[in-house]
């Protein structure tokens, strides 16, 4: 009786410690765009470039189709800048899902679909497709790479272009770039990569 007591425990805390390390394991491969927002004008010695991790809720990639097709849920992004206090990251993060930037009470959704996927060489894709983003579509081309379980590519886009103003502090001395630059990582693996 005793053994078969402590055979049971050990496979529970297995189970237990498999379940623990998958879990770890989705966390470690969630798709997401990681956006550098950077920084310009007469003091920007004196500010921060910010980094901006938006997961991607859904992510449909047909391989066999050659598309693809991508929503983030605008009030999930987090400004994850490790330079600044968390009282300031904070205040940058209420900027950002403000009325006068992303407004996720008016755009709740960001969203990417494929109109064009190219394979250019074995694991390299050139995509064209249509980015929606603050109520504004626009056509976009970029580079991917990688294969089923991981594509992952970048781009660069223009705030403007989606009728957001780049914030400005201090009569312009202090600005956020217009252009942002734009890293994603898509997993099939992921528990948010699926419909």
């Amino acid at each position: 009786m005793h053994k078969f007591r402590v055979c049971w425990i050990l496979l529970l805390v297995s189970l237990c410690a498999a379940q623990s390390s998958n879990v770890a394991a989705a966390k470690s491969q969630q798709s997401a765009i990681t956006i550098k927002v950077s920084k310009s004008g007469l003091f920007s010695g004196f500010a921060h470039d910010h980094i901006v991790v938006a997961p991607i809720a859904r992510a449909d990639v047909d391989p066999q189709r050659l598309s693809a097709e991508i929503t983030v849920i605008t009030k999930e992004m987090k400004v994850t800048d490790p330079d600044v206090s968390d009282k300031d990251r904070a205040e940058i993060q209420s900027t950002m899902l403000g009325p006068k930037v992303l407004d996720p009470e008016k755009y709740p959704e960001i969203h990417f679909k494929s109109t064009r996927i190219e394979q250019t060489s074995p694991q390299h894709y050139r995509v064209t497709g249509v980015l929606e983003l603050h109520g504004a579509k626009q056509e976009m081309t970029f580079d991917v790479t990688g294969a089923e379980d991981h594509y992952h590519g970048a781009t660069k886009l223009k705030q403007s272009d989606f009728g957001i103003k780049p914030i400005s502090l201090f009569g312009g001395s202090v600005k956020v770039k217009d252009q942002l630059e734009l890293e994603f990582d898509v997993y099939s693996a992921s528990p948010k990569t699926s419909r």
